[in-house]
């Protein structure tokens, strides 16, 4: 179970991170969210898809690493084979956390997570003074962004919604060994609804910074064919 504290430097002047990589640190995952401001980022290297959460009636964006639960294709034993790792598994352990009316932010910490290092091999949170190290002022900057990212994101997917821009995905492969694999359940964006869209409605888009991640979006599904050959890749391999 997660272990969520407040990081203060009286309570954690010793804690060390390991940054590696590995399934035993919780890096064998099939997907994770992603911000429509780091999109450009993302779709470099991973399809986009859109997930509905049918209790809140809301959705999210995702960046695909695999066809399963607990499948990373990008993850070769201590290794993640891609250029950019999306910003909700590069700030773990730590999250943004803060207390019910109180303005402000707070760094929290999961100390139940894997990537807490039990002996000196990991990045040091605070230096002996007790002051941020720059590995924690970096984290800090990418938790930043990464609140910024999901509290701008909302109007996001409004405008999508308001010009219906989501159609249900159903994609079924079948790999060089004749086996298949699923994704159902996902959404991508509606390339024929997008092209129909009127000069307004595509202007409107623009100034409110939403056409730029719709596109990026768009461009990330051909990632979807690099993904189907890692996963052969992976098949053929054992």
């Amino acid at each position: 179970m997660p272990d969520h504290a407040v990081l203060t430097a009286d309570d954690h002047r010793d804690l060390r991170v390991r940054t590696d990589r590995g399934a035993a640190l919780g890096d064998a995952v099939m997907c994770c969210m992603a911000m429509p401001s780091e999109f450009r980022e993302v779709q470099a290297h991973y399809p986009i898809l859109f997930q509905r959460d049918i209790e809140r009636d809301a959705f999210s964006a995702l960046a695909m690493f695999g066809f399963e639960n607990g499948e990373n294709l990008f993850l070769e034993g201590a290794c993640w084979d891609a250029g950019y790792v999306p910003l909700a598994i590069r700030t773990q352990p730590f999250l943004i956390g803060g207390k019910p009316g109180e303005p402000g932010n707070q760094v929290h910490v999961d100390m139940a997570s894997a990537r807490i290092a039990t002996s000196d091999d990991g990045m040091r949170v605070f230096d002996e003074e007790g002051r941020p190290t720059p590995y924690l002022e970096a984290i800090v900057d990418q938790l930043g962004a990464l609140d910024a990212g999901y509290a701008g994101s909302g109007d996001f997917f409004a405008a999508l919604r308001r010009h219906d821009l989501l159609e249900p995905l159903s994609l079924e492969i079948t790999l060089d060994d004749g086996s298949t694999n699923r994704l159902v359940g996902f959404h991508v964006i509606d390339e024929a609804r997008l092209a129909g869209l009127d000069a307004e409605a595509l202007g409107a888009l623009s100034t409110d910074d939403h056409l730029m991640p719709i596109f990026m979006a768009v461009a990330s599904i051909g990632r979807l064919r690099e993904l189907i050959a890692r996963k052969n890749a992976a098949v053929a391999n054992g």
